[in-house]
C-alpha cells in the first residue's frame, strides 16, 4: 500500500508527537526526588532540609509552623550543657546528684533514683542515646540550679539564635502546654548551632548501644542505653541527632549526616508514625546529597600584604579568619566562580589588629554569591615626624 504525501506527512507528525510525549514521560519519571512540588512528597506536617556549614535551606515545608516538639527539645538542653562545659562552669567528670524531681520524670527515662550520683558525661549519653527525661532534668539542675532557671536560659538562647517561633516550658519535651512549641526551621537552627559549634556531640549521638551502671542504696545494677535513632542502622552517613514523640507532637526527628565532608540536617515534625519519621528524614538526606554541591575556598589564615598611608611601614599584613563556603543546587559550574579582593579606600594608620580593612567578594556567572571580611593581622601604628625623618635619612644613605 502506497501512502500519499499528505498521509505520509500526517503519520510523520503523529510519530514525532508520540515520540516527544514519550520523552516527556521518561523525563518526568527520572526527575530527581522533590524536583516537582517538593513539599507534597514529605509525609509530615513540617520539614526542613539544611546544609549545616552555610545554613542554606535546600527544602522546606511549613517551616515556620509552631508545633509541639516533644524530645527534640533536648537539642537545646545539650547545646546549653556544652556551652557550660566550654565556659568551665561544669566539667564532664562532675558528679551530679539526682533530685527527687528529676527522678519523678515520666516518659522515656534511664531510671535514675533520688540521691544517685552520675557524671555529666554519663548523663549526656543518657540524653543523646536514650532520650532520658530524668537525665535531662538532672543536667539542667546541675547547670542552672533548677529546671526553671535552665528553661529561662533556653528561651534566652533561642532569642539569641533568632528562633522567633520557639518557646520552651521544660528542658526535656514532656510538656503538652500550648506555650511549649518550636518550628522545623528553628529546630534546624539550634541543631546547626550544636553540631557546628560542638561537633564532639557526635561522640555520643553515634552510639547505638552502651551500658551504664546504677549505684544506689540497694546496690549496683546495669542499664543498657539503646539509641532511639534507628537511622544509625539504616543510613550509613548518619551522625545524629535527636528523636521525639508525644501524642500531641506526633513523631519528630532532627537527623544529621555527613557525606564526603558535607553535613546536612533534616528536620521532620508531626510524622504519623516512627517508620515514616525515619524514611522521610532519609529521603530528605538522599535528595540533599543528590542535588547539593559545595564550593569551598579555604582562606582562613592566609596572609597578604597591602599598602597603607601614614604608617611607619608602607604596607601591612592582612588575613581572613574564616573560609568561604557556598552551596549550589542548580548544577552550576564552580570553575566560573570569580574571586575579587576589595580593600577599603585610603587606608590610613592607625589600624587596630583584627580591624576589618576589606573583603573578598565571590561571584558565579556574574551574580554575587557571598563575601568574607579581610582583617588586619597586626597593629599598624601612625608614623611620627621622627619616623618620617628616619625614612628620609635611610633613603639617602641607601
Amino acid at each position: 500500500m502506497t501512502l500519499s504525501k499528505k498521509h505520509a506527512g500526517l503519520l510523520s507528525r503523529l510519530f514525532a508527537g508520540l515520540l516527544a510525549f514519550l520523552i516527556c514521560i521518561t523525563a518526568l519519571a527520572y526527575t530527581p526526588f522533590y524536583a516537582q512540588e517538593q513539599t507534597e512528597l514529605v509525609n509530615a506536617a513540617s520539614a526542613v532540609l539544611m546544609e549545616a556549614s552555610t545554613g542554606k535551606i535546600v527544602m522546606a515545608k511549613d517551616e515556620n509552623a509552631e508545633r509541639s516538639p516533644a524530645s527534640i527539645t533536648k537539642i537545646m538542653t545539650m547545646l546549653l550543657t556544652f556551652e557550660a562545659l566550654e565556659k568551665g562552669q561544669i566539667h564532664l567528670d562532675d558528679e551530679v546528684c539526682t533530685s527527687a524531681y528529676a527522678q519523678s520524670m515520666g516518659g522515656s527515662q534511664v531510671f535514675l533514683e533520688e540521691g544517685e550520683l552520675q557524671s555529666v558525661e554519663t548523663l549526656l549519653k543518657c540524653v543523646a542515646i536514650a532520650s532520658g527525661n530524668d537525665a535531662a532534668v538532672a543536667l539542667a539542675e546541675h547547670v542552672a540550679g533548677s529546671e526553671k532557671a535552665f528553661v529561662a536560659l533556653m528561651n534566652q538562647n533561642a532569642q539569641k539564635l533568632g528562633m522567633t517561633h520557639t518557646h520552651f516550658e521544660d528542658c526535656c519535651g514532656l510538656s503538652d502546654d500550648d506555650n511549649h512549641y518550636t518550628s522545623a526551621l528553628d529546630v534546624a537552627v539550634m541543631s546547626r548551632e550544636l553540631i557546628t559549634k560542638y561537633p564532639q556531640v557526635f561522640d555520643y549521638t553515634k552510639i547505638w548501644m552502651e551500658d551504664m551502671k546504677h549505684v544506689h542504696r540497694q546496690g549496683e545494677s546495669t542499664f543498657t542505653l539503646s539509641s532511639t535513632n534507628k537511622l544509625l542502622k539504616q543510613y550509613p552517613y548518619t551522625t545524629g541527632l535527636k528523636t521525639g514523640s508525644t501524642s500531641k507532637a506526633g513523631y519528630c526527628f532532627s537527623a544529621t549526616a555527613n557525606k564526603d565532608g558535607m553535613e546536612l540536617i533534616a528536620v521532620v515534625m508531626g510524622a504519623p508514625d516512627p517508620k515514616t519519621r525515619f524514611s522521610t528524614a532519609q529521603d530528605l538526606l538522599c535528595y540533599g546529597y543528590s542535588v547539593c554541591k559545595l564550593y569551598e575556598d579555604n582562606n582562613k589564615g592566609k596572609v597578604n600584604k597591602i599598602p597603607v598611608e601614614g604608617a611607619i611601614e608602607d604596607s601591612f599584613l592582612v588575613t581572613c579568619n574564616e573560609s568561604f563556603r557556598y552551596v549550589d543546587v542548580t548544577g552550576a559550574d564552580f570553575s566560573n566562580v570569580k574571586k575579587q579582593y576589595l580593600y577599603n579606600e585610603d587606608l590610613t594608620a592607625p589600624i587596630r589588629k583584627g580591624e576589618t580593612v576589606g573583603k573578598i567578594v565571590y561571584s558565579l556567572d556574574g551574580k554575587q554569591i557571598g563575601e568574607v571580611p579581610v582583617v588586619s593581622k597586626e597593629q599598624v601604628k601612625k608614623a611620627t615626624i621622627k619616623d618620617y625623618m628616619k625614612k628620609v635619612v635611610l633613603r639617602y644613605i641607601i
